[in-house]
């Protein structure tokens, strides 16, 4: 790989590795979140797996992770590569607008003019390549001073994901696919995802985002700038012996909001975003019927099994089944199942309500059971 070559050599990789996956629960914990599962089958956790995309892009030693305390050394173990200056923990979760702001603004305060790509670590993408290319336009675009994202092509009507609108085509060297992107939209109903996938000028919002880090921060300052002024002062700070007493005071008290809500949709606005339409598979993995639909590609089996020690007899029956017990689960005559049993917990459901996941985890919270969560 020749960084120089292909415009990488201010490149530096930024992983978000947090969020409990709450749709994924009784598999993915507090303390096991979704990043720290083997969800393909692959033998790697999305996290190794992102990682393992990456490193070819910007380096190993250019990567940047971003995750709770008590993750760190389940984090290291996955990642023996990591430089210790490259983990940047957070005491409590306060959502991607801190947690990219942080990175972003540590890594221009180390090295001015940096640019900075942000790629969830619980994503899945198999075309190493198609991701490259992507990679490479959105650096180009980043170096032309737009924020860019890279949007992802849609294969079907999904209703679980955000769709971001594509303008005019861009005329930027080293970036012939970069179009402009005007406006981000919600997850929609079934009916306006069909439409949108018609029109043609809809993208998967991948929630992937490459920038300048301080037009990045420019930007997250123009929304948010009591937020900035808190990163910024976490930031001058950070390699320094202060560093802990200002993070225990200043962490606290910022502002928990996405980076969509943050710097993509305002960039939108103002006509600064471009994004890079990506043409390989991806998937955010959001709950047990992505999984289902993961495993069925490529195989002749209707049925999803995870787990090592996975005991399952079925008969004519289709969906997903996770096993952290070794408990033996018959299957007979079901279709779209989803069952996940672990040793305290058991969910049945199917792949049309899974979704819906996230209402139990959110009533089990209510009635205090974080024994489970």
């Amino acid at each position: 790989m020749n960084r120089q070559r292909d415009g990488l050599e201010k490149f530096y990789s930024i992983i978000p590795a947090g969020g409990i996956g709450s749709r994924l629960w009784p598999l993915s914990r507090a303390d096991a979140p979704k990043f720290l599962h083997d969800l393909t089958g692959s033998g790697s956790t999305l996290l190794r797996a992102t990682w393992d995309r990456l490193a070819p892009i910007s380096g190993p030693d250019r990567i940047m992770v971003v995750t709770g305390r008590a993750h760190r050394a389940a984090v290291e173990a996955q990642l023996p590569a990591l430089a210790d200056a490259n983990v940047v923990l957070e005491s409590e979760p306060k959502d991607s607008s801190a947690a990219i702001g942080l990175a972003a603004a540590i890594l221009e305060h180390r090295e001015p003019g940096v640019i900075v790509g942000s790629f969830a670590a619980d994503h899945v993408i198999g075309d190493r390549r198609g991701f490259r290319r992507a990679v490479l336009e959105a650096v180009a675009a980043a170096e032309d001073g737009f924020i860019a994202t890279i949007g992802i092509t849609p294969t079907e009507p999904a209703i679980g994901f955000g769709y971001v609108h594509c303008a005019e085509p861009l005329a930027i060297d080293r970036a012939p696919s970069a179009v402009r992107a005007d406006r981000f939209v919600e997850k929609p109903d079934a009916e306006t995802a069909a439409a949108y996938l018609a029109d043609g000028r809809y993208l998967w919002n991948g929630g992937m985002f490459i920038a300048k880090a301080s037009m990045l921060l420019e930007q997250l300052g123009e929304s948010r700038p009591e937020l900035l002024a808190g990163i910024l002062e976490l930031a001058r700070v950070w390699d320094t012996p202060e560093r802990g007493a200002v993070v225990d005071r200043v962490w606290p008290t910022l502002e928990k909001i996405a980076i969509d809500y943050t710097v993509a949709e305002p960039a939108a606005a103002a006509g600064r975003l471009a994004v890079i339409p990506g043409d390989f598979d991806w998937d955010d993995v959001g709950d047990f019927a992505a999984i289902a639909k993961l495993h069925a590609r490529g195989r002749k089996s209707d049925l999803a099994i995870l787990g090592e020690n996975a005991r399952v007899l079925a008969d004519s029956s289709s969906g997903v089944v996770v096993s952290q017990t070794g408990r033996l689960i018959s299957l007979i005559g079901v279709t779209d199942i989803v069952v996940v049993d672990t040793e305290d917990a058991l969910l049945v459901t199917t792949s049309a309500n899974a979704q819906r996941v996230k209402a139990v985890v959110d009533a089990l919270k209510l009635s205090g059971r974080d024994d489970v969560l």
